[in-house]
């Protein structure tokens, strides 16, 4: 009975911690959302969601060589819209243009990685809250 009760704390613990990393993940991606500029070009926080994945060029996403420059290419966030009625389902969005990337400031480029990192985790979120969704219809 002890061990049960100790892994059920055990399991709320990482919960709480991973909800609150979600409240805190937001907010932070409010401000750069407004630090780098995606204001401009989206209206709302909301709207960002409505994207299919947001990519970025110019600069390393993957683990091993995160926030490394491409010489010799421009740093970009791309947004992928996706439009199942289309043709062409599937299409890519500036949704801000930084020039090339070894003339970007070392800070802002930063900030734009971190903000790509952190919509991605609040993308899992709503990911996984959908699939949950659809348990339930089950």
């Amino acid at each position: 009975m002890s061990s049960a009760l100790e892994r059920l704390k055990n399991l709320t613990n990482k919960i709480s911690s991973y909800e609150l990393a979600r409240k805190n993940n937001i907010e932070r991606l409010k401000e750069l959302y407004h630090a780098i500029g995606i204001d401009e070009k989206v209206q709302s926080m909301e709207e960002l969601f409505a994207f299919k994945a947001i990519n970025l060029s110019g600069v390393s996403l993957q683990e091993e060589s995160l926030g490394v420059i491409k010489e010799g290419k421009y740093l970009q966030i791309l947004a992928i819209a996706y439009d199942k009625s289309a043709k062409v389902k599937s299409k890519n969005i500036s949704l801000a243009y930084f020039g090339r990337v070894e003339s970007v400031d070392s800070e802002l480029k930063d900030k734009i990685v971190e903000f790509v990192i952190r919509y991605r985790f609040e993308k899992s979120f709503m990911t996984l809250e959908h699939y949950h969704g659809m348990f339930e219809q089950l």
